[in-house]
């Protein structure tokens, strides 16, 4: 696939991902939904790459939804004149990309160097790192376009931040800051905007360094997953079988080898190979 809508750019195991139409403020579209979706897909696939980045091209991160189409629905919900609409059948677009985020065998960095409003930010709630530029607004800007909160938010934003939280930021729709952002728990660093990529490369060496990148790719599962569990046991069950499977068949047979005999592990697994995309113990549920 070419891309047009974003780069995508490999170095020292690092995907950096950058939305790329810094004319329209990094404008969300469908055909960026498609090319992230693609790229995911490529990094899943790609044992070369061990952590991805994703950042805007220009002053800003994303500035929402591209609103700027001539006719039909602004969010790409169009039908052919005369036909019914199957609204059970519609895939809300950052719903989706939030989705491949949440399956992703890779750690996932958000570089926000601007602003992020709308799905500019709803799409990096399921990225396991926030870092922002020092000022930079934010903004669940729903609720004062006559809309609702879409890309699974309502169901990523009060795991990260608590539920007050996210009422006020979604039911007001108020812009607020990154400092705002960061003191309630919604990103992990502040820094100026010349040093937001630089910090999240930074915290992708330090995911990379000595790590077994089978060992990244579950144990992301595990903590997006195993909390939604009912009980402990359901967490347990999948903890056993996991443990089992790392420590007799996969990189945990060298880790513990090479612990005792004081060298650097050989991490020889390949996620491409020995992750699957679904486990019985995480069903995926139906689009009802």
């Amino acid at each position: 696939m070419q891309y047009h809508d974003i780069l995508y750019q490999v170095s020292d195991r690092i995907l950096t991902i950058t939305l790329n139409r810094p004319e329209r403020l990094n404008a969300w579209t469908l055909r960026m939904r498609d090319e992230m979706l693609h790229a995911l897909q490529r990094a899943n696939e790609d044992d070369d790459i061990g952590v991805i980045v994703v950042t805007g091209a220009g002053r800003v991160f994303c500035a929402g939804m591209e609103l700027d189409r001539p006719e039909g629905n602004i969010f790409g919900y169009d039908t052919p004149q005369g036909e019914v609409l199957d609204i059970t059948q519609i895939r809300d677009s950052g719903g989706e990309l939030s989705l491949a985020l949440y399956r992703s065998k890779k750690p996932v960095i958000a570089a926000i160097n601007g602003a992020a409003i709308g799905v500019g930010i709803t799409m990096t709630l399921p990225m396991d790192f926030r870092i922002a530029a020092a000022g930079a607004k934010v903004g669940f800007v729903f609720s004062q376009r006559g809309i609702v909160p879409e890309a699974c938010s309502s169901w990523f934003l009060p795991r990260l931040v608590g539920m007050q939280v996210a009422l006020e930021w979604m039911l007001s729709g108020e812009i607020f800051s990154a400092e705002e952002g960061q003191e309630k728990g919604l990103f992990r660093t502040v820094t100026e905007k010349e040093d937001v990529l630089p910090a999240a490369y930074a915290l992708a060496q330090k995911l990379l360094h000595k790590t077994s990148a089978v060992s990244l790719a579950l144990t992301r599962q595990m903590l997006w997953r195993n909390p939604s569990f009912e009980h402990p046991m359901q967490a347990h069950c999948v903890d056993s079988r996991l443990m089992y499977i790392t420590s007799e068949r996969l990189d945990g047979r060298d880790g513990f080898r090479a612990f005792l005999e004081k060298r650097d592990p050989v991490f020889s697994a390949k996620v491409s190979e020995t992750v699957p995309d679904q486990f019985d113990f995480w069903p995926e549920p139906p689009l009802a």
